[in-house]
């Protein structure tokens, strides 16, 4: 099995404030679902009120970050049999969260 990120960008999230009580529900009942199914592995938002920093091998810390590099919004990561499983989750997940979501696999590692 692979593991999957599910993931939107957040200016992807375009929603009035009416909306979200309902996306929140709607997208913890989809995570509860990936509980219970078993192929939930962790997931959450991007805390975009904290920066990001760069870190070097030397300890230094640096605001300066790659440039083009952005990750912020929300996402889930799931341990799913094929790819076809993945994409009915993604789907599920963009639903909820009523935008659509990037579907990546990680590379597998066997020494983690």
């Amino acid at each position: 099995m692979a593991k999957y990120l599910i993931s939107f960008p957040s200016e992807a999230f375009v929603v009035s404030d009416d909306e979200l009580p309902m996306i929140d529900t709607d997208s913890h009942a989809v995570i509860e679902e990936a509980k219970r199914a078993g192929v939930y592995v962790f997931g959450g938002g991007i805390d975009e009120s904290v920066a990001p920093v760069l870190v070097s091998a030397d300890g230094a810390v640096s605001s300066r970050i790659y440039p083009g590099s952005r990750i912020n919004g929300g996402f889930a990561v799931l341990e799913l049999p094929t790819r076809e499983a993945a994409v009915e989750w993604a789907a599920k997940l963009a639903a909820a969260c009523r935008c659509s979501q990037e579907l990546r696999v990680f590379g597998f590692d066997p020494a983690s």
